[in-house]
């Protein structure tokens, strides 16, 4: 194509543009149909979105609290398992601290 010809559009006049004629078919008179998509929903639509979305947000809500308490569990959960271990560790200490005493305590028997 010859240069002459050619034209660079720029981001300004193509966002002018879409405005412009966003505007006037506006202007016009227009259908049910074309409103709800150039204006977005209204009326009794307008009001069953805003009660799915307040719906939706209160299920967020429910789900952010749920995932909190998840970590808070799984916090405790962590807690239990290393007081656990640590009892674990402390029986087996002391049972193998009694097999020694008792032997102590039987060879002392046989010594008298």
């Amino acid at each position: 194509m010859p240069p002459k010809f050619k034209r660079h559009l720029n981001d300004d006049e193509v966002t002018g543009s879409v405005k412009s004629e966003r505007r006037n078919l506006l202007e016009e008179d227009s259908d049910e149909e074309e409103d709800f998509f150039l204006r977005g929903p209204f009326g009794p639509r307008n009001d069953k979105i805003r009660h799915v979305q307040n719906q939706v947000d209160e299920v967020i809500d429910v789900m952010q609290e749920n995932i909190t308490k998840v970590i808070e569990r799984g916090e405790r959960l962590d807690d239990l398992q290393d007081k656990s271990e640590s009892l674990s560790d402390n029986a087996t200490a002391f049972s193998n601290r009694a097999k020694q005493l008792r032997r102590q305590m039987w060879w002392r028997g046989c010594k008298v």
